[in-house]
Parts: C-alpha cells; structure tokens; sequence
C-alpha cells in the first residue's frame, strides 16, 4: 500500500502511440498530477497538451525540476540520454522497456540509477495483463511445469526504425519466461534478417529449475499475435494474452472404485480471468511505489538488466 495519497506530480517524455496512453491514463488516475508532456516534435507535444489543458513546457529541464516523477516513452535508442536528463531532478523514473538498447548502455545506466537512491520501474506491461497473473497462479500450482511457450508477432511498425525484432517484440516474453520460470542456465536460437534487422527470431531457453521455455518473435507477418501455452505434467494450459482468456485441459486419470477402475477423460475449462486495463495497473503500481509502497511484482533495476542478458545472448546465437 501507499504511504502517502497526496496525488503524485508527474510528466511524460515521448508522445508516440505508447506515450499518448500513458498521458490517457494518468490524467484519469486519481492519484497522479500530470503536470507536464513533451515530445521532440512541437507540434505534437502542442496537440497533446491542449488535449489535457497543459502548457508547452518552454524549457524541458525547468518542467522536469517541478515533478516528482517522469515517464520516459521516447524511441529506445533515446532513453539513456533522457533518463540521465531527468536524474538531477527526480527520484522516480518509469522508462519503456527496455531500459536501453544495448546491454553495455543499461548496466552503466543501471549503476548511476543506484547509486542516486532512485526509483526504477520498466515497461514490461504484460506482467500487469490480468490473464498473466491467473496463468502464474496456475502454474506455480501446477504439479510440475515442463515447458512454457511463447509466441509474439506483429507486422513491422513505421514507428520502430531503432530496434530488432528481439528488442521490440521479443524481450516482453523474455521478461514473462523469467518471471515465470526463474534464471536462464543456457540460450540457443535460430533468427531471420531482413537488411540490418532480425525481424524473426526463436529462442529455447533452459532454466535452473529445470524448466524449458520456447520464445518466437516475428514482424514478418502481419497477423498480430500474443499467446502463452503451457505444457505441465498434470495440465495443458493455453493463454491468449490479447483477448485475456485462459483454457485449461486436465489430464485424462483412472480412478478405483468397488466394481474395478474407471477412467475420467481430459477435461477443458474455462478460467475466468478478472477484466482490467494492464497500463492503468502498471502506473498504478508505479505511483503506489513511489509513494513508499510495495508491489513484489513491478519490474525494477535487476529485471530490466536480466531480461537485457538474454536478448545479447540470443542475438549473439542469432
């Protein structure tokens, strides 16, 4: 819980789509304060502003000193300069995955956010997907989870020119096979480049556990899908991430009885999974952690870099 409800003076870097949702929601968030957007774009950091009633900030910096907290939603490759930008003045920063595109980048960045005491928190948005937690339950409930897949494409965005398909796409279900099969013990994988780009990749990761999880990532096609499927000694559990539905097949079982044993066949059901809006419980945990609250589940620092490891290393096998 929040140690303090004062509402929460915040502002937005970056008003492409994804910062344009977060303005959305922090402005129908009772506990946050938008007090500035900003985009290198004037035109649009206008547009955006007279939308929710904000001024253009005239000096960035100046707007930046008078909050408590900024979202960073620029382009990845422009992360590392505005988070150094807003350290001097902020305490609490809320950056879109990945931290930065490059692991050497993140790990220097990383060590000035702690040496500077302050707040990270990474846009790995799926973790707050309602269908994700419900899947977490059921896994760490599961007899034993013997491989975890993911699958993630989407025809290649004209807003994505910076990053690969691993960077984009990708790292989301690497962060996902880490929170929810633990470390990775070794990589290997197999991709497709089209030009500079890997615009296809597929990864096996094993875990310490014991656990397998098998990512594929594609901006080849233009189908747009995010799913989750889960093979476990005692179930079969398919996730589709976009529509937040879960099915769950139970294995088929003989059971005794006085007259001689009977067999109970597979079974599939329907788990309901509680509605809700992944971005708004995302900012809602950012603002509850930054006034001094506690969600185990938001990913910070450690998470950020983790999930930067293993798309270096899948692209060095690439």
């Amino acid at each position: 819980m929040s140690k303090d409800t004062a509402p929460l003076r915040i502002g937005v870097i970056g008003l492409g789509r994804m910062g344009q949702n977060h303005v959305r929601v922090l402005s129908l968030l009772a506990g946050a304060d938008l007090r500035f957007v900003y985009d290198i774009d004037d035109r649009v950091t206008a547009t955006v502003g007279e939308r929710h009633g904000l001024a253009v900030p005239p000096d960035l910096d100046a707007a930046i000193a008078d909050v408590e907290a900024v979202v960073i939603a620029s382009p990845t490759t422009t992360h590392d300069q505005y988070v150094r930008r807003a350290l001097p003045h902020v305490a609490n920063l809320f950056v879109e995955k990945p931290l930065t595109d490059r692991l050497d980048t993140s790990l220097a960045l990383a060590r000035l956010i702690a040496d500077r005491g302050a707040l990270l928190q990474v846009g790995f948005i799926e973790r707050f997907n309602p269908a994700v937690r419900q899947l977490k339950e059921l896994l760490d409930a599961s007899e034993r989870v013997v491989t975890v897949d993911f699958a993630r494409t989407n025809k290649i965005s004209a807003r994505i020119t910076d990053v690969d398909v691993i960077t984009d796409l990708m790292i989301h279900d690497i962060d996902l096979a880490l929170h929810l099969n633990g470390p990775v013990e070794t990589v290997a994988a197999q991709g497709l480049a089209q030009g500079s780009m890997i615009d296809y990749a597929a990864a096996y990761l094993t875990h310490r556990n014991g656990r397998f999880s098998r990512i594929q990532a594609s901006r080849v096609t233009d189908r747009k899908k995010r799913s989750i499927e889960a093979t476990c000694l005692d179930k079969f559990i398919d996730c589709d991430l976009l529509r937040k539905e879960i099915t769950l097949s139970r294995q088929a079982e003989e059971r005794q009885q006085a007259g001689g044993p009977y067999r109970i066949a597979a079974i599939e059901e329907k788990i309901e999974v509680s509605p809700g809006e992944s971005l708004l419980a995302e900012l809602d945990a950012f603002i509850a952690r930054a006034r001094g609250g506690t969600v185990a589940h938001a990913p910070g620092i450690d998470e950020a870099i983790a999930a930067m490891e293993v798309c270096e290393r899948i692209r060095a096998a690439i």
